[in-house]
């Protein structure tokens, strides 16, 4: 047995990748997408079809450039959500650009248009993640969407405030970066940090116990990984989106893993709970140094992944309209 197989007997392993064929190999539950993902795939010639058709759905669509170029970004992302979800047996993750972020309406607005184009496209809801940025703002754009059975994937989580408030707003899913928040201790550090410390893995061990002890249905899935180790410390967490590389890495790799979390120990423990209105989620979270820096640094990463995107799709569409 591979240590990929049996990392499968206690978590849900998703692909964190637009590449078709690597879901494909690796046979995971579910799939994340985000805008540098979707950028690296479509200009692949395996995939010309699904971007092509995205171009040929935008072009009928909006009154200018700024517009054919958003419907057609929403367009190409459902198009490979799609492609994938005919591979994987479960959901897809699908990104609301971060220029969002502080913008509650405008997430909302911008969620529901991507479901109703899953839903045109013959998938259900229930398939589809929202994937929002985890601000004040995201959360109550998330809050708002689970009431309405549009189920959402909070990232860019890194505090433990974070996590409170998205339990407390009955998201279906977060996803704290393991890998973000052991780069911030290792460059502060200035060393290599043992695994038996690494602040990632203690910080999703920490909101997986905080959720299993007070019966929160909103699921763990670490994100972010930098090493396989990272992710073998995390074996027995609800989900684990995890890249092709490191994939491969553990599929190559005989043993059996041992589980690390479990609802039963997580029981067992001596959890204070919390409860987060608007200021003391802010104050707390702002305690956190770390996770104050890579929020911010992660909008702003992940609005720039969007821009090149965005200016890919530009050129696309003026050289159909030119044809």
């Amino acid at each position: 047995m591979s240590q990929l197989d049996s990392l499968k007997q206690y978590t849900t392993v998703v692909a964190d990748t637009g590449d078709i064929a690597s879901i494909a190999q690796y046979k995971p539950q579910d799939a994340t997408t985000n805008p540098s993902l979707l950028f690296k795939a479509a200009q692949q010639a395996q995939y010309r079809h699904l971007l092509d058709d995205a171009l040929s759905f935008a072009a009928g669509k909006g009154a200018n450039k700024e517009e054919r170029t958003a419907w057609f970004m929403d367009k190409l992302a459902v198009n490979f959500g799609r492609e994938i979800l005919k591979i994987v047996p479960g959901r897809v993750s699908t990104e609301v650009d971060a220029s969002f972020s502080f913008d509650t309406q405008g997430s909302i607005d911008k969620a529901r248009r991507l479901i109703g184009m899953y839903e045109e496209a013959g998938v259900s809801r229930e398939r589809i993640l929202i994937k929002l940025g985890s601000t004040w703002e995201g959360i109550r754009a998330a809050e708002k969407l689970e009431q309405e059975g549009i189920h959402c994937n909070m990232t860019l989580l890194f505090s433990f405030a974070q996590a409170v408030a998205c339990a407390e707003a009955k998201v279906t899913l977060i996803s704290p970066f393991v890998g973000r928040i052991y780069d911030w201790y290792k460059k502060s550090k200035g060393a290599d940090i043992p695994i038996e410390e690494d602040p990632g893995v203690a910080s999703v061990r920490r909101i997986y116990e905080y959720y299993k002890k007070y019966d929160y249905n909103t699921q763990v899935m670490g994100a972010s990984f930098r090493r396989v180790e990272q992710i073998t410390e995390l074996c027995g967490c609800d989900l684990l989106t995890i890249s092709p590389e490191l994939l491969g890495d553990l599929s190559k790799r005989d043993g059996t893993l041992e589980r690390k979390l479990s609802v039963a120990a997580a029981k067992s423990k001596d959890i204070p709970r919390l409860s987060l209105d608007e200021k003391t989620y802010r104050f707390e979270h702002n305690q956190d140094a770390m996770a104050v820096e890579k929020l911010s640094e992660g909008i702003r990463s992940f609005w720039n992944d969007a821009r090149k995107l965005e200016k890919f799709a530009e050129n696309e569409l003026a050289k159909a309209s030119a044809a």
